[in-house]
């Protein structure tokens, strides 16, 4: 059997060239519908940030048509969607209460050419060192600042001019309320808030709540409030919004050299770094890998042009991109005519807007100022010990402003790096034979000198001692001190032994010199490194030997953490609530690739991830049918993933017709015929099942493959009656090693979509 390779598409992975003939029109249809939700978000989103900053409403659209247009054409993450951003909105109402909006203008444009500048020099990467604790404090700190700010507005009041001032302002403001803009800002609130979670509603409203949230949460809550204002004649304050026309060319800065300058770097600072950390989110999403200097570059264009145009500063925002993302943007063209309708809107649709209330536009800053204060960021960062660099980035952003504030939370972070990095831990143990063990925890400096010597003065002399260090850093001063207490306690008749996570006893001479021992492992890197490159490992010739050294970290090191879950296993047996079928290839780590761990998963392997058909004579297997029943009726599993991987072996020898060789057949070529009706499919289909440009004719029939042997795997009666009951569902998985990327099937599009933290669950196909 032979394939008509011209037949199949093998695109390019590269996100900026054209798709081939025949998708190109689906790709279009996908990308309009995508900048038509994105649109219909950015409206009143960039209306709200130009009333926060007070800054005239028109900015607010005029920095969205720039950000999406200009940063869509030249931007290096093609499906990222840049506008006014949520987290220069207290730089920017700082900087127009200083030197006025036309200044404001210049700092923006000047911000722009300092960002052009910094990606051109190639220094893009560079933002993406600032700590994560920062960044992410930096981002609730102007959040938290921002709903206090927008809350007065909502309380039919006027913002203070810092956010300490908003907060003693606040008892009188709660105190002498406007009813109407309270009700107005309230319903929308309770729009933005509800609205996501109508899909969530169990039985036929859960399916109607599913398709309402296609509609975009904030047009919803913008509408319903502007009509309930309508309906009631409620006498509020409402968008003053002014005929489109050409700004006044940008002024410098009255002001002293120095604010001014410091002025440009926070706007740079904090634009360059948002963008770059949502652009880094984007391509996870997507899959794909972007270029952050052309990105750099692209956003400071597009700052430029919105400070020459008279808009507000422009960043790339984790909404408007999520939501192209999830929208099906293929290409970066969906930014782009995104900025086309807002343009259009800006120009044509002013009588429409001017029926906005204030407050409802207060209500969705100070919703979105609130979400920027993400409870999974403060869980994430107090899990890596920096919540003290949170926490100080926060109340520096709240009480000193962001430039201040983040510089504070920089200062904690190094001083809390600097105090990791001279502490250790050393226990000494006395072993029931008489020897000691000493076992050291975190990098061994010159600080940490008098705590080693007061720990190894107090063994005994003549005693055997092994030292286990975890193979941090050692300095000179930490290893001459524990030279020469060595030298020492070999002089009464010692012995010392160091014993490092690498699994290589070294026994400390007394000329000084090192030696191995006898049980020297392979690996020199951390005990989670065997697997993860060549450069970690030093081969052995016996393998087997490699493998027992394996074993023993495990007894060293995980064993006795997963001890008392796998004694609750042998006492209870196995539950698991899934069945992972998957390929055989050394290379695909289950636990690692779905997170999972002992008695999660039901597992079957074999080459090529096959679900042999029922009845099908010569290529049938008991085995892989065996383990579907028992799994599905006797362990009663939810679900059932097929998962294939980039580079499989068997689909290759299938291509190469390997299975219809003449001759006698193998068990081999035997089980091979198993996946005729992949490449079968594959011919039907040649189009595919990718989401995405796939690299070759290989990677196109692996994930038909997977496609197929779900239908297979639907032919076995037990999986079909479960199935048809709603009581089991199917997944359809692929994994891609070369980005480490995992890809779910979705039912609704037929195509395979990339799993990121920022995505929701896919639905599965049955």
């Amino acid at each position: 059997m032979t394939l008509d390779i011209s037949s199949a598409p093998i695109a390019s992975d590269t996100t900026d060239h054209a798709p081939p003939a025949a998708g190109r029109r689906a790709l279009a249809s996908r990308d309009l519908s995508a900048s038509l939700v994105v649109f219909l978000i950015a409206v009143p989103f960039s209306l709200g940030i130009a009333l926060a900053t007070g800054a005239p409403l028109i900015a607010g659209l005029v920095g969205a048509a720039v950000g999406g247009v200009v940063v869509g054409l030249f931007g290096g993450t093609s499906l990222q969607v840049s506008g006014p951003s949520a987290a220069l909105t207290v730089i920017t109402a700082g900087l127009i209460s200083q030197y006025g909006w036309q200044a404001t203008c210049a700092i923006t444009l000047a911000a722009g050419l300092l960002q052009l500048l910094l990606g051109a020099r190639g220094l893009a990467r560079t933002a993406l060192a600032v700590s994560p604790a920062v960044v992410h404090g930096m981002l609730a700190g102007v959040g938290f600042a921002i709903a206090i700010a927008q809350f007065h507005v909502v309380l039919g009041g006027s913002p203070q001019s810092s956010a300490l001032a908003n907060l003693l302002a606040l008892p009188k403001q709660l105190s002498e309320p406007h009813p109407p803009a309270l009700i107005v800002g309230a319903l929308a609130v309770v729009i933005l808030c509800g609205w996501p979670r109508l899909g969530r509603l169990p039985g036929r409203a859960g399916e109607l709540g599913t398709r309402l949230t296609r509609i975009p949460g904030p047009l919803v809550a913008i509408a319903a409030a502007t009509a309930l204002s309508m309906a009631l004649s409620l006498r509020l304050a409402r968008v003053e919004l002014p005929a489109w026309q050409p700004q006044g060319l940008p002024m410098l800065p009255h002001g002293s050299l120095f604010g001014v300058l410091t002025a440009v770097l926070t706007v740079t600072a904090v634009a360059s770094i948002e963008s770059l950390l949502s652009a880094v989110a984007v391509d996870r999403m997507s899959g794909r890998a972007g270029d952050l200097d052309r990105e750099l570059r692209g956003q400071g264009l597009a700052n430029v042009a919105s400070g020459l145009f008279g808009g507000l500063p422009v960043a790339g925002g984790a909404v408007r991109s999520t939501a192209n993302v999830r929208a099906g943007a293929r290409t970066r063209w969906a930014s782009v005519l995104h900025g086309v309708w807002v343009l259009l809107a800006a120009v044509a649709l002013t009588g429409g807007l001017r029926r906005i209330p204030l407050s409802a536009l207060a209500a969705l800053v100070l919703v979105v100022g609130l979400q920027m204060v993400s409870f999974a960021h403060i869980r994430r960062v107090h899990e890596h010990r920096e919540f003290p660099v949170y926490l100080a980035t926060v109340l520096g952003v709240v009480a000193l402003g962001v430039l201040p504030g983040v510089a504070l939370g920089a200062a904690v972070a190094a001083l809390l790096a600097l105090h990791r990095l001279t502490r250790a831990h050393v226990d000494v143990t006395a072993e029931p034979d008489g020897s000691f063990a000493v076992q050291t925890h975190g990098p061994l400096t010159f600080a940490a000198v008098p705590r080693l010597s007061r720990a190894l003065a107090g063994i005994p002399a003549g005693a055997r001692v092994t030292v286990c260090h975890d193979g941090s850093f050692l300095d000179h001063a930490a290893y001459e001190s524990l030279h020469s207490w060595r030298t020492g306690h070999h002089a009464g008749g010692g012995q010392v032994v160091l014993v490092t996570e690498r699994q290589a006893d070294e026994v400390l001479d007394p000329d000084g010199a090192v030696r191995s021992g006898s049980s020297a492992g392979p690996h020199r890197c951390r005990a989670w490194t065997p697997w993860v490159g060549h450069h970690c490992i030093e081969q052995q010739e016996d393998p087997h030997g490699r493998l027992l050294d394996g074993v023993r970290v495990f007894q060293q090191h995980t064993a006795p953490l997963i001890r008392p879950e796998l004694a609750r296993l042998a006492r209870e047996g196995q539950t698991p609530s899934q069945l992972f079928l998957t390929c055989a290839d050394s290379r695909l780590v289950t636990s690692m690739i779905t997170n999972s761990g002992p008695g999660d998963l039901f597992t079957v392997r074999n080459v090529g991830n096959l679900v042999p058909a029922p009845f099908e004579p010569g290529a049938a297997d008991d085995s892989v049918a065996a383990a579907v029943q028992y799994a599905v009726e006797a362990l009663e599993v939810r679900s059932i993933t097929i998962c294939g991987h980039s580079g499989c072996g068997a689909m290759k020898a299938l291509l190469d017709g390997v299975h219809e060789r003449p001759g006698p057949p193998t068990a081999l070529t035997r089980w091979l015929r198993n996946g005729r009706g992949s490449l079968d499919r594959l011919r039907r289909a040649p189009a595919g099942f990718s989401g995405r440009p796939v690299v070759d004719l290989a990677e196109q029939l692996c994930l038909t493959n997977v496609v197929q042997q779900l239908d297979q795997l639907l032919a076995n009666p037990a999986v079909e009656r479960r199935v048809n009951e709603g009581t089991l569902r199917l997944v359809g998985m692929y994994f891609d090693f070369a980005t480490a990327q995992t890809y779910v099937l979705d039912r609704e599009s037929g195509l395979f979509a990339p799993v990121t933290e920022l995505t929701a669950p896919v639905e599965a196909i049955a």
